[in-house]
C-alpha cells in the first residue's frame, strides 16, 4: 500500500485532477510522472524547475502489498550519460524536493567526476528500525517498482540503505540493476574503503601543492603553508567519512603525518593542539561507535608527565562547538548540510563570527542544494569566510566523490556474461548466493580490478579539480569558491551535451506510405499521439511529411478523406542528419519556424546508418524533456 506518509503529503500538494489525468498502473504498481514541462505540478512537490533539470520525477507504490511501500524518484538530467546514477535514502520523512535536492548534487559531482552518468537519487518513504524480514520485503518492492526505469537510473546505497540492500536488488533485477553491491557480487565495499574520504584526502594534499598560487589574492597575501605535523586538521563528524579520512591522512611516516587535532560525534568534542593519537581513536569508533566522550573518560583525563593533575585534552558535550577551535583545514563530515552560516536563524552548526581560524576547508559531507534560499544564505557565508577570512572552500563535489568513482567501476567494468545472474535465478536469494559462492574467486578478482581503477581515477579527478578551483579563483577574485565549483561542473555538462547529437536524443517516427488515406493518416496521428507523421516510398526513403495542419488544412478546402496522402503531404521536408548536433537541430526549428523534424539517414555520409530510411524525429518537446538545450543557448 502506498506509505501513509507520502499519500498524506502527495493529496495536499496534487489537485485531484492531476491524480485522475496521471496517475498510471501496471498491475499493482502505481506510477505518477511529470516532467519538466511540469512546471506548475512540479512547483506544487517543491521542486524548482531550472535550465539543468529535472529530467523526470516519479511518484510510486505498490497498492497491494500489505506493507507500505512506495517513494520517489528524480532523474536530475542524462546530459553527461546514460544512465542516471545516485543513491537510495530511506527515511519517514523523504519528500520529493529532498530527493530532487540529492539528485542535483549528483549531477554536479558525476560531472565534477567525469563520469559518464546523469545524475538522480530515489526515496524510500519508510519508518527506521524496520523488522528484518519487512526491511528486506519492502527492498525487494521497491526493486521492483525502480525496474521500469532501469534505462535511466542506476541505484546505490545512500542513508538508510547499505550494500546488503544493493545485493537484494541485484538478486530481483541482476547484477547491473545496482552499484556498491557486497565484495561477493564484485562490489568495491565502499565503506570499507573510505571512497569518499580518498577524495577529501586527496583534495587536502593538493591544496597543499596549489594555494602558493592564491597569494596573488589581497586575502591570501600572507598565506603560510605548513608541512608534515604542522599541518592541524580538525574532523566535525567522525563517522563513516571522517574516521577514514584521519586513518588516510596519517597513514605516512612520522615526519611526514598531519596532526588531528580535533574530532567530533554525537557524544560531544575532543580537541589537543599537541595531535590526537588516532589509532586508538579508530578502535574507540570500532568497539563503541563514538569516540569523544569514552576517550575523554579513558583515555584523555589522564595528566602528562611533568602537568600535574592538568588534562592535555579539550572536552564539551556540545559536539558543534568543535568549530570555535582552530586548525589549517577544516573537514565537515557530519551529515549537515549547514555547518556554517552568518546568523544562528538559519540553524547552522556555528556562525562566521565565532568560527575558530582556519585557511582550508574541504568539504565531506554533502552541502550543495539548488534551492535559491540556501544557494544565497551559501553565498552569503562565502563572502565572509573566503573574501574576508581568507579561507579557501573546496565545495563538497569537487573532492567527495570517491565512493561514486568506486561504486562506477561496477558498472564500466562490466562483468563478463557467464558472471551475469542467470535468468530464472533472479528473486531466489539462496539459489544466488549458491551460484556466487561457485564464482567466488572470479568475483575477487573482478572487485580487486574495479578498486585499483577507481582508487587511480579518484587521485586524477580530485587533483584536476583542485587545479582547475584554484585557477578560476586566481583569474576572477570577484569569484566565490562555489560559483568555481557550480562552473567546473556545468562546464563539463554543457561539454557532454554539446558533443550529443540527434541520433542520441530522436524518439521514434511513425511512418505512412505515399498512397494512404487521409483518414487512415489522421487515425494514425491520434493512435500514436504523434506531432509528425513520415511519408515514405515502397523503398523505405522519406519522401514527405504529414502533420495535423496539412490534414486540417485539406479539409477546410475539399478534399475527401480517400485522398492519398500524397496529393497533400508536405514535400519540401526539412530534416536532420543523425550526426547533427542537439545546437544544430535546435537552430533548424528555430529558423525554419517548425516544430518538429524528422531524422533522416543518407548514403555515403559516414555515420554509420545504411540507406536514405527515416530513423526518427525530434520536436521542441523532445529537446526540453530530453536535452539541456537552455544551457546550449547560454553557452552560444
Amino acid at each position: 500500500m502506498i506509505p501513509h506518509f507520502m499519500n498524506q503529503f502527495l493529496r495536499n500538494a496534487l489537485p485531484e485532477r492531476t491524480w485522475q489525468n496521471r496517475l498510471r498502473r501496471d498491475g499493482p504498481l502505481a506510477f505518477m510522472e511529470f516532467g519538466p514541462l511540469d512546471v506548475d505540478r512540479l512547483q506544487r512537490l517543491g521542486i524548482e524547475v531550472d535550465k539543468l533539470g529535472p529530467r523526470l520525477v516519479v511518484c510510486m507504490w505498490d497498492e497491494e502489498s500489505p506493507l507500505e511501500i512506495g517513494g520517489y524518484l528524480v532523474v536530475d538530467n542524462l546530459a553527461m550519460g546514460h544512465p542516471s546514477m545516485g543513491g537510495i535514502r530511506m527515511l519517514p520523512g523523504v519528500t520529493p524536493a529532498a530527493i530532487h535536492n540529492l539528485a542535483r548534487g549528483m549531477t554536479l559531482k558525476n560531472a565534477a567526476a567525469d563520469l559518464p552518468y546523469g545524475g538522480g537519487k530515489s526515496g524510500i518513504v519508510a519508518p527506521k528500525n524496520l523488522d528484518p524480514a519487512d526491511r528486506e520485503e519492502i527492498i525487494r518492492g521497491w526493486a521492483r517498482l525502480i525496474r521500469r526505469y532501469d534505462d535511466i537510473y542506476l541505484p546505490g546505497p545512500d542513508v538508510g540503505t547499505n550494500d546488503r540492500d544493493m545485493k537484494t536488488i541485484a538478486i530481483m533485477n541482476g547484477l547491473e540493476g545496482a552499484l556498491s553491491k557486497t565484495a561477493d557480487m564484485g562490489g568495491n565495499r565502499i565503506d570499507e574503503l573510505g571512497g569518499a574520504a580518498q577524495g577529501v584526502v586527496v583534495a587536502i594534499r593538493t591544496a597543499l601543492e596549489e594555494m602558493e598560487r592564491l597569494k596573488v589574492l589581497p586575502q591570501f597575501a600572507d598565506l603560510e603553508l605548513p608541512q608534515g605535523r604542522d599541518l592541524t586538521v580538525l574532523i566535525q563528524g567522525f563517522g563513516a567519512v571522517g574516521t577514514h579520512v584521519a586513518r588516510l591522512l596519517t597513514a605516512v611516516d612520522e615526519v611526514q603525518r598531519p596532526s588531528i587535532t580535533g574530532v567530533s560525534d554525537i557524544s560531544g568534542y575532543i580537541y589537543d593542539r599537541e595531535g590526537l593519537p588516532v589509532p586508538e581513536l579508530l578502535d574507540l569508533q570500532n568497539e563503541r561507535g563514538m569516540v569523544a566522550r569514552p576517550y575523554f573518560d579513558t583515555m584523555l583525563s589522564r595528566a602528562r608527565p611533568g602537568q600535574g593533575s592538568q588534562a592535555p585534552v579539550k572536552y564539551a558535550t556540545h559536539s558543534d562547538d568543535l568549530l570555535r577551535e582552530s586548525a589549517f583545514c577544516l573537514v565537515p563530515a557530519a551529515p549537515i548540510a549547514n555547518y556554517l552560516g552568518i546568523d544562528a536563524a538559519s540553524g547552522c552548526s556555528m556562525t562566521v563570527d565565532r568560527m575558530g581560524d582556519w585557511t582550508l576547508i574541504v568539504e565531506g559531507a554533502n552541502t550543495y542544494s539548488p534551492d535559491p534560499a540556501r544557494r544565497a544564505a551559501r553565498s552569503r557565508m562565502e563572502r565572509t569566510v573566503y573574501w574576508q577570512k581568507g579561507v579557501l572552500i573546496a565545495t563538497d563535489f569537487l573532492v567527495n566523490s570517491g565512493g561514486v568513482i568506486l561504486a562506477a567501476q561496477e558498472h564500466l567494468i562490466k562483468a563478463p556474461p557467464h558472471l551475469q545472474i542467470p535468468p530464472e535465478m533472479l528473486g531466489d536469494r539462496a539459489a544466488v548466493d549458491g551460484w556466487l559462492e561457485a564464482h567466488s574467486a572470479e568475483f575477487a578478482a573482478l572487485a580487486e580490478e574495479r578498486r585499483l581503477a577507481g582508487e587511480q581515477q579518484i587521485r586524477e579527478v580530485v587533483r584536476r579539480n583542485m587545479k582547475e578551483l584554484i585557477d578560476l579563483l586566481v583569474g576572477d577574485p570577484d569569484m566565490l569558491p562555489s560559483e568555481a565549483a557550480e562552473e567546473i561542473a556545468i562546464g563539463r555538462i554543457a561539454s557532454s551535451e554539446s558533443d550529443r547529437t540527434a541520433a542520441d536524443i530522436m524518439r521514434p517516427i511513425p511512418t505512412i506510405l505515399a498512397a494512404t488515406t487521409v483518414r487512415e493518416a489522421a487515425q494514425t496521428l491520434v493512435s500514436d499521439r504523434s506531432d509528425l507523421l513520415a511519408v515514405i516510398s515502397e523503398s523505405g526513403e522519406l519522401c514527405g511529411v504529414m502533420t495535423e495542419w496539412d490534414i486540417t488544412r485539406a479539409t477546410a478546402t475539399g478534399c475527401g478523406d480517400h485522398v492519398p496522402v500524397s496529393q497533400i503531404m508536405s514535400r519540401d521536408v526539412i530534416s536532420a542528419a543523425p550526426s547533427d548536433s542537439i545546437l544544430d537541430v535546435l537552430r533548424k526549428l528555430e529558423h525554419y519556424e517548425i516544430s518538429a523534424v524528422p531524422v533522416v539517414a543518407h548514403e555515403g555520409n559516414g555515420n554509420g546508418y545504411s540507406g536514405r530510411g527515416v530513423l526518427g524525429v525530434i520536436s521542441s518537446d523532445t529537446l526540453a524533456q530530453g536535452t539541456l538545450y537552455r544551457l546550449l543557448q547560454a553557452q552560444g
